[in-house]
């Protein structure tokens, strides 16, 4: 059985939709401002709160995250992923004599459905520098890939699957 809001609750959910995303935004500004005169604290908490309000419409579904400690590994791999892709796109760009295989597309069988989990699929895919997310099926099984240096398909298939779309799955499903 859900249970229900009290009267104390409702009130603070229709201000505050996404407290996660609002405290965020205000870190991120304060961050950005390196700032914690009064001013800025006004005003990010201002937008912190006016943000997740003028976007709810934009997210699909809430997002309930099922196991925080995927998230952490998850982030580390992206991490990882990505400076090493930064340093072979580097090499590409400073000898691209040097290069080893052709670019290409790849066709990936995905499992994940959940939109928000796709949504940070697409994210990730297109930090990653090396890669870039080209078109997803409208039934949203298979996800077209561009990667820049394509030796074995079956390989980035593979990749793709164990080191982000499983975590994903873990994630978000």
């Amino acid at each position: 059985m859900k249970p229900r809001n009290t009267p104390v609750q409702r009130p603070f959910k229709r201000l505050v939709p996404a407290p996660v995303l609002s405290l965020a935004l205000l870190v991120l500004w304060l961050l950005l401002n390196r700032s914690l005169s009064a001013g800025h604290i006004v005003l990010g908490t201002a937008l912190a709160l006016a943000i997740p309000l003028l976007t709810a419409g934009l997210r699909p579904l809430p997002v309930r995250i099922r196991k925080p400690g995927a998230v952490l590994r998850l982030a580390l791999t992206v991490m990882a992923d990505t400076t090493r892709s930064n340093l072979a796109v580097a090499r590409l760009l400073l000898a691209p004599g040097r290069r080893r295989h052709p670019s290409g597309f790849v066709h990936i069988p995905l499992e994940v459905r959940d939109p928000n989990a796709l949504a940070v699929l697409a994210m990730i895919v297109c930090i990653t520098p090396g890669t870039a997310w080209a078109e997803l099926s409208l039934d949203r099984s298979v996800l077209l890939l561009h990667v820049l240096e394509l030796d074995d398909p079956a390989t980035v298939i593979a990749d793709v699957k164990q080191r982000y779309e499983a975590p994903l799955m873990e994630i978000f499903e």
